[in-house]
């Protein structure tokens, strides 16, 4: 596999404003960023588009990608709940002369650090407190009460990795949040 881009990872546990950060950054064309769209077996969710927010395949393809060592990363999330990054999509943004955004499950974003060690620059996102992300999570209104227990106790599992980071950007405010994040990742792709 070339490689030529920066890797930025943005991991954290649901709720925590990762993805609205992501969608920040993507924004400014002076990144020169491309968004990693990643694969994932589980079924679209509210407004979601194949293709763009994920690469929407079944258990069954995402399986037989693994068999064919077709990952960077991948992870069972859940329960035949697959997520991964694969290969052709990291060569696909480098192609672009782009670098690589990812928005990312904590143990997938540490093996793209684990992997790509100096190329990679791993920011967690921690919310507040797990009673604020609960919030957010309740405010979203997509998930069952089940889903978000079930966030939530993963959330506390997520939270022991964030010293695995290299950096933990704690979002308790967004304006904020966002800024620090802009200046992290001007600073590392100069």
């Amino acid at each position: 596999m070339q490689k030529e881009g920066k890797l930025i990872v943005f991991s954290a546990p649901s709720g925590s404003g990762k993805t609205t950060i992501v969608h920040h950054l993507l924004a400014q064309p002076e990144l020169n960023l491309d968004f990693s769209i990643s694969a994932t077996s589980r079924p679209l969710r509210g407004t979601e588009i194949d293709g763009k927010d994920y690469y929407f395949i079944s258990a069954k393809k995402f399986k037989k990608h693994i068999e064919k060592d077709d990952f960077i990363e991948w992870e069972e999330v859940y329960t035949d709940n697959f997520y991964g990054t694969l290969k052709e999509e990291i060569q696909r943004i480098w192609k672009l002369g782009k670098h690589v955004i990812f928005d990312i499950d904590v143990i997938g974003g540490l093996n793209i650090k684990k992997q790509f060690p100096t190329q990679t620059l791993a920011i967690f996102v921690q919310p507040p407190s797990i009673e604020e992300m609960e919030r957010r999570l309740r405010n979203r209104k997509t998930d069952s009460e089940e889903k978000i227990k079930e966030r939530v106790a993963k959330a506390e599992k997520e939270l022991k990795y964030a010293k695995d980071f290299d950096i933990i950007l704690v979002n308790d405010n967004l304006e904020d949040a966002k800024t620090k994040a802009y200046k992290l990742i001007e600073k590392f792709i100069k």
